[in-house]
């Protein structure tokens, strides 16, 4: 008897608990995810497109030598799924002709121009995007910047704030792109935060959505990426207001140079562990599309026991009362999106749990959303919880 008004008592809980659960969002909103060093033009077949569609990418780049090339990989990623942004010599030599070739593929989402330009590029590349543009202007023209890490002899002028913004001057493009790859044998790398702080305040000046990356692929100074090294970057990204997430390396390729081992796909074209690690965390990516797709930053700034440098100080506003961070520092992010705003919080520490306590006025009606996207209203005015390293916590409320 005792036991049948247990199970009772548990059917009447879980059912009240799925009276209270929404979706945050069930719009066709998406963050784009792109493989950099996707599946190389000799490896072009369904089996690897599907593969890369399987672990959640919705984008790949691949350098390709010739242009029938990229008319094969754009049929067989159509099948699969996929969006191309494909590299060839064509878009140099004779950029209208095989823009005009392949505007009209549905796989197509646009043309990689360059990556890591110096400002001698940009006169260039502004020419080569005017002529690609005038041909079609609907499509992404990728150009990918350095990081701010770069020396001036690299970036070919004093600062990279001034990189940055005769970058945005010369060049009539649409999407910022940079990488940074922050994680390292000795720890995180000091620039990293005022590189995602210069980014994220050129897009919301210019109004151009910015894509970031991770780091997938082991190399010189950087580890096998864990599940937490790979959440630290894409949560510190999205919380910046990023709206593309990319991974450098997918596919492994051998370099005496750099040393490249265990990417998603290893050397020998099989799945490493880190693919299944990129998995989970692009799943996470796509339930939480609701919350990061076309979401504009309020403000975003550091609380708790803050070291990073170029970075501003959080901020609290209503809803909330109080936000106290214990044993880490945080990114404390205020985001809009449609009828919603949003409080993202994130574990910015490569090790160590991160103590998080929050306080609500009265009446709020603050929801938590969790990785699958569900939103659960708070049981009080008071909110307590242990984030792991890289790791978010989020809450919701409707301003309308």
């Amino acid at each position: 008897c005792k036991s049948l008004i247990i199970f009772i008592a548990l059917l009447t809980c879980s059912s009240r608990i799925q009276d209270q659960t929404e979706k945050i969002s069930d719009s066709d909103a998406f963050i784009p995810i792109l493989a950099w060093g996707g599946p190389p033009a000799n490896e072009t077949s369904y089996t690897r497109y599907k593969e890369l569609a399987d672990a959640g990418f919705t984008h790949s780049f691949t350098h390709f030598t010739h242009a029938d090339s990229v008319a094969k990989a754009l049929d067989i990623a159509q099948v699969a799924g996929i969006k191309l942004l494909p590299r060839t010599p064509e878009l140099r030599s004779d950029p209208e002709g095989t823009v005009k070739r392949f505007k009209d593929h549905p796989a197509l989402a646009g043309y990689n121009l360059r990556d890591e330009p110096d400002i001698e590029d940009f006169p260039r590349l502004a020419e080569q995007v005017r002529r690609v543009r005038a041909v079609d202007d609907e499509h992404i023209y990728y150009i990918n910047l350095f990081p701010s890490r770069a020396t001036p002899k690299q970036l070919g002028i004093d600062t990279y704030r001034e990189y940055v913004d005769l970058f945005v001057k010369t060049v009539p493009i649409e999407l910022l792109s940079f990488d940074h790859y922050p994680i390292t044998f000795d720890g995180l790398r000091p620039e990293w935060s005022e590189n995602l702080e210069i980014i994220s305040e050129k897009s919301r000046e210019t109004g151009n959505p910015f894509w970031a990356f991770a780091l997938s692929l082991a190399h010189r100074d950087y580890p096998i990426p864990s599940i937490d090294h790979l959440r630290l970057q894409v949560y510190s990204n999205l919380a910046y207001g990023a709206q593309g997430i990319q991974y450098y390396r997918y596919w492994t390729i051998k370099s005496s140079r750099h040393n490249f081992h265990d990417g998603p796909i290893d050397i020998n074209g099989k799945r490493s562990v880190v693919y299944d690690r990129v998995k989970k965390v692009n799943e996470e990516i796509r339930n939480l599309s609701g919350v990061f797709a076309g979401s504009k930053v309020i403000h975003v700034g550091r609380a708790g026991n803050v070291t990073s440098t170029g970075t501003k100080p959080s901020k609290i506003m209503s809803p909330f009362t109080n936000i106290d961070i214990e044993n880490q520092e945080a990114i404390v992010s205020w985001l809009e999106n449609g009828s919603r705003k949003f409080l993202v919080i994130v574990n910015f520490a490569l090790e160590g749990n991160m103590m998080l306590h929050i306080d609500t006025e009265n009446g709020s009606k603050v929801k938590r959303v969790d990785k699958n996207g569900n939103m659960y209203p708070l049981d009080s005015l008071q909110y307590d919880a242990v984030i792991s390293p890289g790791d978010i916590d989020i809450f919701t409320w409707n301003v309308k």
